[in-house]
């Protein structure tokens, strides 16, 4: 059965240079239009959804590009609120081998998004409508402005029987100095709010603060993640683990921790064309099989098929639809469809 799924989050123009150039080197970019909640809103929908998006565009012919880029993307556009003069964006620099790709933000702060004014979102009104939201720690990482409608749009949903998921998804380059300690709290609030979170040891490490004598990451994780979800009262954990490895190709295990218990997927190793936005696809796919009541092992490998097709495609949107997934977890990979 469908569900009504939004993701709260900016819209922004994604400027490429082509191939493996450096912007130094490049004459052309070529533009996109992204962020996590457009990418998680576009995904459900390619999985069946309502995918909606809840969020702020420029009142501009730029605003008007990325509402058209949006319909394409099927994303429904009924909570989308029009306002304020400038987009954000960012410039992305394709790595290769050992050169990791590069983002260089642009006019962040200043955007239609993170300007949004008290006010802007009827909470209460959005809350009706949908069975679940997605957050990011990419939009907690914003302001104070964009974190109280965030917290208080999960409030409301909470408040309305439908499901909070969160995914922590921290980025030093955006909290500044001292940045855990100040990201804590509103981590914690959001934790404690949030039904479905997107972590891994790091993050409980790092983010939260706490200890372990565990070495190696996946025995860290088997100790820290169970005392997290008791701690915020968590449903479901999920997260992955990657290795990239010096042919440029990667490899990635998805993990979901549920009623006790770890369910790891199988550990998949593949080619990277664009490694952007392809954790999104496997958060849109822990989503997608938790609103669908697949079994663990169903959604952790569900998700990690996902997360694996989107590295083989242009852009931050995952663009495979569920049939595709389910074809890529059963078939072999790489056959000629005829």
């Amino acid at each position: 059965m469908p569900k009504n799924i939004a993701a709260f989050g900016e819209v922004m123009m994604r400027l490429q240079v082509p191939g493996f150039e450096l912007l130094s080197q490049a004459s052309t970019l070529n533009y996109s239009f992204s962020g996590t909640g457009v990418n998680v809103a576009s995904a459900l929908g390619r999985f069946g959804h309502n995918g909606y998006l809840v969020t702020r565009l420029p009142v501009n012919p730029l605003g008007d590009a990325a509402a058209a880029y949006l319909r394409k993307l099927g994303v429904a556009s009924s909570l989308i609120i029009r306002g304020g003069s400038y987009l954000g964006m960012y410039f992305l620099e394709n790595g290769f081998g050992v050169r990791p790709s590069r983002v260089t933000y642009s006019n962040r702060m200043d955007s239609s998004f993170n300007t949004s004014p008290e006010g802007t979102y009827d909470y209460e009104g959005i809350a009706m409508e949908i069975d679940a939201i997605h957050f990011c720690g990419i939009t907690l990482s914003m302001n104070d402005g964009v974190r109280n409608h965030m917290k208080a749009l999960a409030r409301a949903v909470k408040q309305h029987g439908g499901t909070v998921i969160f995914d922590c998804n921290y980025r030093p380059s955006l909290w500044g100095e001292d940045g855990y300690t100040r990201a804590k709290p509103h981590y914690e609030e959001m934790l404690e709010l949030a039904d479905i979170v997107m972590m891994n040891e790091k993050d409980a490490i790092f983010t939260l603060g706490m200890e372990t004598t565990k070495e190696q990451r996946e025995d860290q994780l088997v100790e820290l993640i169970p005392v997290v979800a008791k701690r915020y009262g968590i449903r479901t954990i999920a997260g992955t683990h990657r290795s990239i490895h010096s042919d440029n190709s990667h490899s990635l295990r998805g993990f979901i921790f549920k009623d006790q218990s770890f369910t790891f997927s199988s550990t998949l190793t593949f080619s990277v064309y664009d490694r952007i936005g392809a954790g999104d696809a496997y958060t849109s796919g822990i989503i997608h099989g938790e609103m669908e009541g697949f079994p663990a092992v169903k959604t952790v490998q569900f998700a990690a098929t996902a997360g694996m097709l989107a590295h083989t495609v242009v852009g931050d949107t995952p663009m495979a639809s569920a049939e595709e997934v389910l074809r890529a977890m059963t078939e072999s990979i790489g056959d000629v469809e005829r």
